[in-house]
């Protein structure tokens, strides 16, 4: 499918950006009412890619009129999920603490490589600055100042996600490969040291792999996937050891295992994308348990 260029779109790439009739950050309503955010937009609450209103006082939010600042979400988290069966959790990101000390840095792009638009828990209401400070402070941690410290002393939440800053994502154009190998095995080196690992899933995974090129068919399930194969690597002392796991996985089967382990209702995202998969004639996505040996 190609898409129709605006009537100023430039003659070519090399001349301009391109430019499209209909493009837009969010999509026209659909069939059923609604509406999907496109492109890149940042979170309504700091830290955003977006800068404070003027009339903003506290600097706590991004500017609502910007059509990139897309308003609190208030869907189902697997965040709210655990909350409710009362499992600790937490986002570590790296850069967390530098940016919320200086939320300018972000929008004025003096803070390295911090993407605030990778950090999905801000996009929410229940973690809005002005009136829910507790649960952010709970949940949206710091790499530096917290993780290693709480992985160190065995006391990372049963449920861990982290995001690295933007100099070690290995994305090309503004990093590379190497530092980002080397951090990687960096923070599972400090994993395994710590009282922790015997119990311990570490999943790496990626949300793209430098192009669309794959062998493999790709399976058929709703308008949003799922797309080409992206890396993802398991280390655990429960690990199949010299074992290739066929089960067909995507990103959301790391919340899959954690809604099995912890007894979890499944988020209405996963249970759409696996009845897309069956209608199409697909199997529904694993849990990454086919990967693994509890008997060990």
């Amino acid at each position: 499918m190609r898409l129709k260029p605006a009537a100023s779109a430039a003659s070519s790439a090399l001349n301009g950006a391109p430019v499209y009739l209909k493009d837009s950050t969010i999509t026209p309503k659909d069939a059923q009412g609604k509406f999907f955010a496109v492109n890149t937009m940042q979170p309504a609450y700091q830290p955003s890619g977006n800068a404070p209103a003027a009339s903003d006082a506290s600097g706590l939010f991004a500017d609502p009129a910007k059509a990139t600042t897309l308003p609190p979400q208030t869907a189902t988290t697997i965040g709210d999920l655990l909350n409710a069966k009362g499992v600790d959790w937490a986002w570590y990101a790296g850069g967390w603490s530098d940016v919320s000390a200086d939320r300018s840095g972000v929008y004025n792009a003096t803070k390295g490589n911090f993407q605030a638009h990778h950090h999905p828990f801000n996009y929410y209401a229940g973690f809005d600055p002005a009136t829910h400070a507790a649960a952010r402070t709970a949940h949206l941690r710091d790499y530096a100042s917290r993780f290693l410290a709480d992985a160190a002393a065995g006391t990372l939440p049963p449920v861990t996600f982290y995001k690295p800053i933007g100099d070690l994502n290995q994305h090309p154009g503004y990093a590379n490969v190497s530092d980002g190998d080397a951090h990687i095995a960096d923070v599972i080196a400090k994993l395994k040291q710590s009282p922790q690992w015997s119990n311990m899933l570490i999943v790496v995974t990626y949300d793209e792999n430098g192009g669309f090129y794959d062998h493999a068919t790709v399976p058929k399930a709703d308008r949003w996937g799922p797309g080409t194969r992206i890396p993802a690597i398991i280390v655990s002392p429960y690990a199949k050891n010299g074992f290739v796991d066929k089960t067909q996985y995507d990103t959301a089967s790391a919340l899959r295992f954690i809604t099995r382990r912890f007894g979890l209702p499944v988020l209405p995202g996963l249970v759409q994308r696996d009845a897309a998969l069956v209608a199409n004639g697909f199997k529904p996505m694993g849990d990454l348990t086919g990967a693994l040996d509890f008997t060990k």
